[in-house]
């Protein structure tokens, strides 16, 4: 099946998605600042430019889109037009992201992803399931963590050498 788009209409929608202030990031700003937690967004000085960053508990926090970086989950799909470059582009995200964290929990930040299925869809965990899961790993501890529609569980992070 080929692209129901030409190359430029294709170009222009691709541009046209957003890396900051999306939907799912300002449901997570909402929820962090209505618990009472200060947090600053997008630092670039950090590895992989934290969509939030706690610094009272040492803690980061990334808002991932299901697509973007290959979540096993029902909002991912493997693309049925040009499926080797865009498992090879979701490939590269992944192998940065774990690199990211890496070098993230080295420096001896605590991180946490929170997966767009639990922000939004038919799955979403609703705004108290959230908040309570945020503020039980940002309060109780743990090095790496995510949410997902499933609730929180451990994050497998590679050491940088293994990516």
């Amino acid at each position: 099946m080929t692209d129901v788009h030409n190359k430029a209409t294709r170009s222009k929608n691709m541009r046209a998605i957003g890396t900051r202030d999306t939907a799912i990031e300002k449901r997570l700003a909402g929820l962090l600042a209505r618990a009472g937690f200060d947090f600053r967004v997008q630092d670039p000085a950090l590895a992989g430019r934290p969509d939030f960053v706690v610094d009272a508990y040492q803690c980061i926090i990334f808002t991932h889109g299901c697509f973007w970086h290959q979540h096993h989950c029902y909002l991912f799909k493997v693309p049925a037009t040009r499926t080797d470059f865009w498992l090879d582009k979701i490939g590269k995200n992944v192998a940065r992201d774990r690199r990211d964290l890496a070098a993230l929990i080295a420096e001896g930040w605590r991180v946490m992803v929170v997966w767009e299925c639990a922000l939004r869809g038919r799955l979403k965990l609703n705004d108290t399931q959230l908040t309570e899961r945020l503020e039980e790993w940002i309060c109780g501890g743990g090095q790496a963590a995510q949410i997902d529609t499933q609730g929180i569980h451990p994050l497998r992070v590679f050491p940088p050498h293994t990516v």
